[in-house]
């Protein structure tokens, strides 16, 4: 399985920024005022910050969390591991475009974290991400 497919979405650098900086409040939210308030500025864009989350997860599952090194691409767990992120990328996606606005990123957002929780820890791949941007990895071809 390639790093990068024809089916990994193409965020604009401020789209991964963005995404990631919501994945990181949802994580670390800690019910305070700042954070209500830094939430109900991200939940104001209700669907579109959905789509954008549901993208963002299909870019972590398939190029960060579920990875396959190159001398396993051929190898039948490589092949079954990338059909099994394709089948949550297109229902994560799937679920997000369904009109459940800030609701749908949320969860989103926390099946994400538990994701990244179960194979390493949450900073280390928000802060690849958010480093492979500056390196132009990623980004919408204009």
């Amino acid at each position: 399985m390639e790093t990068t497919t024809s089916t990994v979405p193409q965020l604009a650098p401020e789209q991964i920024a963005r995404a990631a900086d919501y994945v990181e409040l949802v994580w670390l939210y800690q019910d305070s005022e700042q954070d209500k308030a830094a939430l109900a500025e991200f939940h104001a864009d209700g669907q579109e910050l959905a789509v954008l989350v549901g993208e963002f997860g299909a870019l972590l599952l398939a190029d960060y969390i579920s990875v396959v090194p190159d001398e396993h691409t051929d190898c039948e767990s490589g092949y079954v591991l990338g059909q099994l992120v394709a089948v949550a990328s297109r229902y994560l996606k799937r679920w997000c475009l369904a009109g459940g606005g800030a609701q749908a990123a949320w969860i989103a957002a926390g099946f994400l974290i538990e994701c990244m929780q179960e194979v390493d820890q949450v900073s280390q791949f928000l802060a690849d991400v958010r480093g492979n941007v500056g390196s132009g990895y990623g980004l919408a071809a204009v």
